[in-house]
């Protein structure tokens, strides 16, 4: 059977037609992302992208001939996807000061247990809030957001921003100096 008269089938929902297509390529496909990624994992991960989204796309791809054309092209979009992944990932990695070898880990494990007992009393304060007076204070203080961002992205005035802001900041602040003493 041809790949056009499988992806005829594959259109209608049949599932068996697609894993004989995938029987059929998946080792082309899996050559290419190789070659594009250097790594076997990586390789054997995007493949599965492939499919997926090949599945995923399914009515509204025409299939002439062979389905390898269009699995190149979908493995060519997936591939770039990672490499760009990858780059960020690498330049946010760049960002990060190098640990130096002859640190104390005992101060950064202590470190890291005040911190997340910090971490901790916050959120608790955090969920005695309002919701909406969660939402403006969370979005201000982790989102970068101005307060008239806020306000376009929950759909109040920016004076409800404001208000709700100083309200949970007031709050929280004072449970937080509460639990210090």
């Amino acid at each position: 059977m041809t790949d056009e008269e499988l992806w005829g089938q594959v259109r209608a929902g049949a599932s068996e037609a697609f894993g004989q297509l995938f029987e059929r390529h998946a080792q082309a496909v899996f050559a290419y992302c190789l070659r594009r990624t250097g790594t076997w994992a990586v390789a054997e991960d995007l493949v599965s992208v492939v499919f997926l989204e090949t599945w995923r796309k399914r009515a509204s791809v025409v299939v002439e001939g062979s389905l390898l054309p269009w699995l190149y092209t979908v493995a060519l979009g997936v591939t770039r996807n990672h490499q760009r992944a990858r780059t960020r990932y690498k330049a946010a990695l760049g960002k990060v000061p190098p640990q130096h070898a002859d640190d104390d880990h005992a101060d950064d494990v202590a470190r890291r247990v005040d911190a997340e007992a910090r971490t901790r009393a916050v959120i608790a304060e955090l969920e005695k809030l309002p919701a909406g007076d969660r939402e403006v204070l969370e979005m201000s203080a982790w989102s970068d957001l101005s307060q008239a961002q806020i306000a376009r992205v929950l759909g109040i005035p920016v004076g409800t921003v404001k208000s709700r802001l100083a309200r949970a900041q007031r709050t929280v602040r004072g449970a937080l100096v509460k639990e210090a003493l």
